[in-house]
Parts: C-alpha cells; structure tokens; sequence
C-alpha cells in the first residue's frame, strides 16, 4: 500500500521554491547595483565632455564630483535604509529603490546638462544603498546552516556584476554614451517586476523594530574606534590602503583615455580583466600566501606590490603593457584579506559587528575623499598648460599613500614566529 507523502513535506514545496526565487531577485539586485558602477564607468569620460564641454582634464574633475556625490550618499543612507527595512519591511525598500533606480537611469540616459547627471548620481547614490537591506533579507530567508553559503553568493554575485558591467558598457558605447544607461535602467526595472511578483515579506510582527532617526546616524560607527584602541593604527593603515586603491575606479578610465587613447570598449576590457584577476587573487591565492608567509609577512608582501605597481603605473607610455601588469598589479589584492584577519583577532569576540561597521565606515570615507582628490591631481597635471605633463601623477600620490600603510604597518605589527 502506498503510503500518503505527508502534509508538512506538501506544505513546505511552495514555501522552498518561493525561497528559491527570492535567492535569484536578491542575487540579481545585488549583480545590477554592481553592474550599474561598471557598465557607466567606460562612457563617463565621453558623456561629461557631450553634456558640459571642455577637455578630458575638466571631465575628471566633474568625474570625481560625481563619484564623490554617489559615494556620500551611499554613505548617509545605508544605515537608514537598512532601519527602514527593519520598520517597514525589506520587500518595500528593496522594490521601491529598484524602481527609482530605473527612472534614475533615464534621467541620466536623458541628461542634457552637468548639473542633471550630477543629480542622476545623488539619486543613483540612495537607491544603490541597498546592501545592507540584501544582506538582512537573505539572513531572514536562510536556514542557519545555509547562512554562511548564501552570503557567500550575495559575494559572487556583486563580484560578477563587477566584472560584466565593464564589457557590457564598453560594447554599448559603440551605439552613443547613453546606451549603457538604457541597459541599467531596462535590468533595474525588470527586476523590480520579477520582485512585485515573486518577493515575500520576511519582517513580521515579532521581529519588526521601531523605527528611531538615532539608529540612522552613519557616524555612529566611528565610535568603535574608542571601544577598541587595539585597532586604532591598523585602522589607519586600512584607511590608507583603501584610499591608495580609489585611484583605479576614480582615473582609471580618464587615464587610459588620455595616456593611451584607448575606447571606451577597451576601457571596459581592462575594467573586466581587472576585476577577473582581483577577483581570482582572493579566492585563490590568499589562503596558500597565508598558510606559508603568515598573516603579517602576507599584508607586507601584498603591500609592497601594491606600492611598486603604482609606481610603475605613474611612468608607463604602453598600452600593451599595462594590460599585462594588470595581474601583478591584483597579486597585491592578498594583503587585504590577511590585514583584516590581524584586525579581526585584535578585536574582542563580542565585537566583530562593531569592527566591521568601523571598517565599512573607514571605506567609505575613503570612497568619498579619494574621487575627488585623485581627479584634481590628474587635471592639475594634464590640462593645457601645466608646468609638468605627467597623467599618472594620481598613481604617484597613490603610492605614497600606499608607502605609508606598508610603513606604519611595518611599525606596528608583531611578527611571527
């Protein structure tokens, strides 16, 4: 006799495949805010010029403006939105800043003046704050055996949208500067409607929070640092690491323009090949480098690369050489990784969620500050007229930042045995 499948197994499928397809909108929100940073990355040197004139010099100027904007947003709104998603619901926020997401990307498709795309980028900068709120989602659908698997795609998946979003805007921008937006806004939108249809509400009653504008305070983080003087100089050689790095997304593109005279397509080429390797250097080489240098010998090592292919980068005249320097150039990316070991162990085991807030804090000033240091750089040294012509002098400031990590590292690490 056939035994009846029982009732709770029969219950459950509906519950798994919903769950299923909440992975997938979480996964594919989390590649389209990535992608959105790439794929606009190769066109913006040319837009800026389309909208508001002048050379290649005033355009990195107004493209740190634009980073920094993004980046100040991202900033200050990260934490509200992630308050509001435990208030009001995740299915809201991640919805409603996907479909403004859109209608951001046609403003900016649209734009016929700076101030326009400086506003699209403000805009871009609170709907893109959204990782927080992505991250609580999948920790709400996932079982806790799952956890640490499913935030281990939430990575994969910001990495993917990294690398695509590149190639896609490079190849797009052989149909006009704002294709690529067209993209960005058409993938924003189709999402929002395949989250309309499939998204659950994961916030219930018993775990909704009120809702306090306190809680929403993005300094707040910084007070880690008084709770945990132990990490105080590590911070600063994470804080400078960090904004030695903004020189690639923040004059990459201007750079390689100017230097080089390659297209957006080969811009977004090198964009993609740079984040494979990145992306290769810290799922596959950390752990050995670790296991056989330590972790202090390890952010030394990572360090130091960093620090000599900046230098290079400051004096190179090939196009072809630079794309082959862009693998030793992620070599350097395993220091990162062991650096944020050292500070995790530094870091009492009922503090961890405050060091990572600090650090996430830490990345974010840099991301706000580095733009728009590093683009005034460049136009000091490439507008017509400068006393010197040098367009990678970004990379040497650059590389003195870095210098300065290795060296207060150096100072205060302990070595091991």
């Amino acid at each position: 006799m056939v035994q009846p499948r029982p009732k709770a197994a029969i219950s459950d499928r509906p519950f798994q495949m919903t769950n299923r397809f909440a992975i997938l909108f979480i996964l594919m929100t989390v590649v389209i805010d990535a992608m959105g940073i790439g794929l606009i990355m190769p066109v913006m040197p040319g837009l800026i010029r389309e909208v508001g004139g002048g050379g290649l010099a005033d355009a990195a100027i107004w493209g740190g403006i634009l980073s920094t904007s993004f980046a100040v947003m991202q900033f200050l709104f990260g934490p509200l939105l992630g308050r509001l998603s435990d208030a009001f619901g995740r299915r809201p926020v991640l919805l409603v800043s996907l479909v403004v997401m859109a209608a951001d990307y046609l403003v900016m498709a649209l734009a016929g003046t700076i101030w326009l795309l400086l506003a699209g980028r403000i805009v871009g900068g609170i709907t893109a704050a959204t990782h927080s709120t992505a991250n609580a989602f999948m920790a709400d659908i996932s079982a806790p055996e799952n956890k640490a698997r499913n935030f281990g795609l939430i990575g994969a998946a910001f990495g993917a949208g990294f690398v695509l979003g590149p190639v896609l805007g490079g190849l797009l921008a052989e149909y006009g500067t704002r294709a690529p937006f067209y993209l960005a806004a058409a993938l924003a939108l189709g999402n929002a409607i395949f989250g309309a249809l499939i998204l659950p509400e994961t916030v219930t009653d018993r775990t909704r929070r009120t809702f306090y504008w306190r809680g929403a305070n993005p300094f707040s983080a910084f007070k880690g640092l008084a709770h945990l003087p132990a990490i105080r100089p590590l911070s600063l050689v994470f804080f400078f690491y960090q904004m030695a790095n903004v020189v690639y997304p923040a004059i990459w593109a201007y750079f390689c323009t100017e230097r080089f005279g390659w297209s957006p397509g080969m811009i977004g080429v090198s964009l993609a090949l740079y984040g494979l390797f990145m992306a290769a250097a810290q799922g596959m080489l950390v752990a050995p480098a670790i296991r056989r240098f330590g972790e202090t010998r390890t952010v030394l090592i990572g360090l130091s690369i960093e620090c000599a292919t900046l230098l290079i980068l400051v004096f190179l005249s090939s196009g072809t050489v630079t794309l082959a320097l862009i693998p030793v150039i992620c070599l350097g990316a395993v220091g990162l990784p062991a650096l944020q070991g050292i500070l995790s162990r530094a870091t009492p085991d009922d503090s961890q969620g405050e060091l990572q807030g600090v650090l996430s804090s830490v990345t974010s000033v840099a991301m706000i500050a580095g733009p728009i240091v590093m683009t005034q750089i460049f136009a000091m040294f490439t507008r017509d007229g400068a006393a010197l012509y040098l367009p990678g002098a970004p990379f040497l400031l650059a590389a003195v930042m870095m210098a300065l990590a290795l060296m207060i590292f150096a100072r205060v690490a302990r070595p091991e045995n």
